[in-house]
């Protein structure tokens, strides 16, 4: 089973109808036994893999809470013990305890996510790390080892649960297998987005009651996650695997139109599923965080990541980003290197070298291939060299005297960072590293060839003149509502204050649509989510 199958959507009318129909006390129990369902559905046996990582999460969250009420009650006694000290006298004797109940909690914190990363490493990174020793001619065996769906997304979710307790922004969970719903939730185990157990939790554990305004806002954003997946993504794949596939014989300037169209492909899939699963929970009455926010109209690379996987991003800075900013070797970065490099750049220095080490990680977990590295690497240096000069830009920009309010400097922004980003992608467009440095080395092939503007193109890369017409269509359609998002009008809202005949209107033929021009039927495997391998 899988989002794009006949059977997914049968499955989510069944689980929405039992849901609503049963009593409150045991809603939850359906969302538990469905999202089991449908991950068993999916990855089989693998599903007790998934098991042991939640229930690791589970006992070492509990653990932590146990340590922490052991110290809080060794503190009252404490103060029981010695009632003739006065309170400046029981100060540091207290300090001393909640300190030494803090360092057994991290302990205890670091061995569970140790547990949960080695289920990740051992499954997911074997290859990569074979990779590495094969740099320096250490030959290790090839494995291959299937993946429970989601375990990117659920291993990160889970280290985060189990360091929020640790830092006691909340209590840990006291009930396993409603702690098992919040690391299963089936619409969102697929590929996020992540989810905090602070926003997601309660929502899951209260009843939700049916409700005619959410369910039908729940199916448009699904409809409109299966255009962007059926219509346009998984027909601009064709073109993408065209151009890759047969790179040496394409000029410089199509290598780049294909990490550009790889670029636009990636996102119509990756937020198409993010809106199906958005739209799923939604019509069950729980929200999903946003993901994407029109990541298109980033004017810098800092920006653009900080629009494009947004859970992600919000993840790396929380648990990553400030433990390495905040941390006591971080601080002495900018003390022993404010004499050589200056006061102002050593300032900026432990944020730099953080946020590098953030690319570097998210490019590893994107896959077990060095070229996710190197993708890591090409827009770690464009984000961290941004932050580090800065003042200098701002210097030059007021030199050469740009208005940096115009239209037109906004455009240009926006079209610089569009192409860092679709050269990015040439990393993970190759098979291999080797391979992502053999397309940067043909971009200055031909370059003065822009055959590929001919009427003709497409036709040349498998998609006929029809589909052509249709993918374009369907792009401008896409840049539009992107547009009237970047703008805020909400037209979810808009389109629920129109007359029911009109919205009907607009319902059926967005189904039509996606029935008529969407690339499925027999004989025909969707294309999986890209995401969905993490």
């Amino acid at each position: 089973m899988n989002f794009m199958s006949l059977i997914f959507f049968l499955f989510v009318i069944g689980t929405a109808l039992i849901y609503f129909l049963a009593p409150d006390k045991v809603k939850w129990v359906v969302l538990l036994i469905a999202s089991y369902i449908f991950f068993w559905s999916v990855s089989g046996m693998l599903l007790f893999v998934h098991i042991a990582a939640v229930v690791i999460t589970f006992i070492t969250g509990r653990t932590i809470a146990k340590v922490y009420e052991e110290g809080d009650r060794r503190v009252r006694e404490i103060t029981k013990n010695n009632p003739d000290m006065s309170k400046e006298e029981l100060k540091p004797l207290k300090k001393s305890q909640r300190k030494a109940s803090e360092k057994k909690a991290k302990g205890v914190m670091i061995l569970g996510v140790v547990l949960v990363l080695l289920i990740l490493v051992l499954l997911k990174y074997h290859s990569f790390f074979g990779s590495l020793l094969e740099l320096i001619g250490v030959n290790a065996p090839k494995l291959s080892l299937l993946l429970p769906i989601g375990i990117s997304f659920y291993t990160l979710q889970a280290i985060g649960y189990m360091v929020d307790v640790y830092r006691k922004n909340h209590d840990a969970d006291d009930n396993l297998f409603k702690f098992a719903l919040f690391m299963s939730f089936f619409p969102q185990i697929v590929q996020g987005p992540f989810a905090r157990y602070s926003k997601l939790a309660h929502q899951l554990y209260e009843p939700h009651h049916y409700d005619y305004d959410r369910v039908t806002k729940g199916a448009q954003l699904m409809i409109w996650g299966l255009i962007k997946k059926l219509v346009v993504a998984d027909r601009m794949i064709t073109a993408v695997i065209t151009i890759f596939d047969n790179y040496q014989e394409y000029s410089g300037p199509m290598i780049f139109i294909g990490g550009a169209m790889a670029c636009i492909q990636m996102y119509a899939d990756f937020s198409g599923g993010i809106d199906i699963a958005r739209g799923v929970a939604q019509i069950l009455g729980i929200e999903l965080d946003e993901n994407f926010r029109q990541p298109f109209f980033a004017t810098s690379v800092d920006v653009f990541w900080r629009r494009w996987h947004i859970s992600l991003g919000a993840w790396m800075r929380d648990y990553i980003f400030y433990s390495l900013t905040l941390s006591k070797s971080f601080a002495n970065i900018t003390k022993k290197t404010q004499k050589v490099i200056g006061q102002n750049l050593a300032k900026k220095l432990p944020a730099v070298i953080a946020i590098f080490i953030v690319f570097l990680l998210v490019g590893i977990w994107h896959g077990s291939n060095l070229k996710y590295l190197a993708y890591g690497v090409w827009n770690g240096i464009f984000v961290s060299s941004g932050m580090l000069l800065d003042d200098f830009y701002k210097k030059t920009k007021t030199g050469l005297r740009i208005n940096q309010e115009t239209f037109s400097w906004r455009v240009f922004q926006i079209v610089r960072t569009f192409v860092i980003i679709s050269l990015g992608e040439l990393f993970s467009a190759a098979k291999d590293l080797p391979e992502a440095f053999k397309l940067f080395s043909m971009l200055p092939k031909r370059c003065w060839d822009f055959s590929f503007l001919m009427d003709g193109t497409l036709t040349k890369l498998g998609i006929d003149r029809a589909n052509s017409v249709v993918l374009v269509l369907f792009l401008v359609l896409m840049f539009v509502v992107d547009i009237a998002h970047e703008k805020g009008i909400p037209l979810r809202d808009s389109i629920a204050r129109q007359n029911i005949v009109f919205r009907w209107m607009l319902y059926i033929g967005a189904i039509i649509a996606v029935l008529i021009f969407g690339i499925w039927g027999p004989g025909y495997d969707s294309a999986g989510f890209i995401y969905e391998q993490f």
